[in-house]
């Protein structure tokens, strides 16, 4: 069962779907779950596994779907159950349940690593690429020149596509992107760069295609504010909404004075860093 629970965790997690996995740590007198005894909760709210069953797993699965909505989310907590509703003692929650045991367990949340997607895999992107690679960040590759998209400029991508744009999208949905954190148009011609953040936009229109509370990944654009500007007006011709143009980011990368492809690479991943750790990089509260 735990093997099973673990197998099920690291599937949501590799569709880039945050999960809170449950874990009875240490028992004392009588209980239902013993130690070892897991669940599993996605974001879509699916779980698998169990804890013990009852009161006490009610309890927790509704304790999992909380920290799950949570923002920024917590990295977990230990809880304590007295299986006993006239239980007492320090940070010990009463379940009115008559097993008179205790139970600790420990939730966890796991978040997914980012998973990158470089959509231009040109100087800019093999820099990107370089700089995922140290962190132990996921990547993978779009272009539509096959010399851009190799596995020899790209070794470690987790895949590589040299389709059409037509073709790339025709086999994806926004939920399928979603194992994607952040998408980079980094696309060596504007016109590219343009239809795929149309493509990706118009994705977002359906309001069904992500389970509750989840979101798509984080799209940026590389490029001039004049560039952005013509690809806004556009956007707004083919009736996408403001806010979902407000929500892109471009240029991208924070501003530290990058020019060269290889700084380009260090201000994009800060970037990324500071939206998957939630922290607002303009802030001047840092710590070493």
């Amino acid at each position: 069962m735990t093997a099973a629970v673990m197998a099920w965790a690291l599937s949501q997690l590799a569709g880039g779907q945050r999960v809170v996995l449950a874990s009875v740590v240490e028992t004392a007198g009588s209980v239902p779950g013993k130690v070892g005894a897991r669940l599993a909760m996605s974001m879509n709210q699916d779980w698998t596994g169990t804890v013990g069953g009852a009161g006490l797993e009610m309890k927790v699965l509704a304790r999992c779907r909380e920290l799950l909505t949570l923002n920024p989310t917590p990295y977990g907590e230990v809880l304590r159950f007295g299986l006993n509703k006239g239980a007492k003692g320090y940070e010990v929650k009463p379940l009115d349940s008559l097993c008179g045991g205790q139970v600790t367990l420990s939730i966890e949340v796991m978040i997914p690593m980012p998973h990158v997607l470089l959509m231009g895999g040109g100087h800019c992107g093999q820099a990107i690429a370089a700089s995922l690679d140290a962190l132990g960040w996921k990547h993978s590759v779009h272009d539509t020149r096959p010399e851009f998209a190799d596995s020899t400029l790209y070794p470690n991508a987790l895949s590589n596509s040299s389709d059409t744009i037509d073709s790339f999208f025709a086999k994806e949905n926004l939920q399928s992107m979603g194992r994607f954190s952040d998408i980079l148009l980094l696309g060596h011609d504007w016109s590219e760069d343009q239809q795929r953040l149309l493509k990706l936009l118009h994705m977002y229109n359906d309001n069904d295609a992500l389970p509750d509370g989840a979101s798509g990944p984080r799209i940026g654009v590389i490029g001039s504010r004049s560039k952005w500007q013509a690809f806004e007006k556009s956007c707004r011709s083919e009736g996408i909404s403001q806010p979902l143009l407000d929500a892109v980011i471009c240029p991208i990368g924070l501003n530290i004075g990058a020019e060269s492809p290889e700084e380009i690479a260090v201000a994009v991943v800060a970037q990324v860093m500071a939206s998957f750790k939630n922290v607002d990089a303009n802030s001047p509260n840092w710590r070493l």
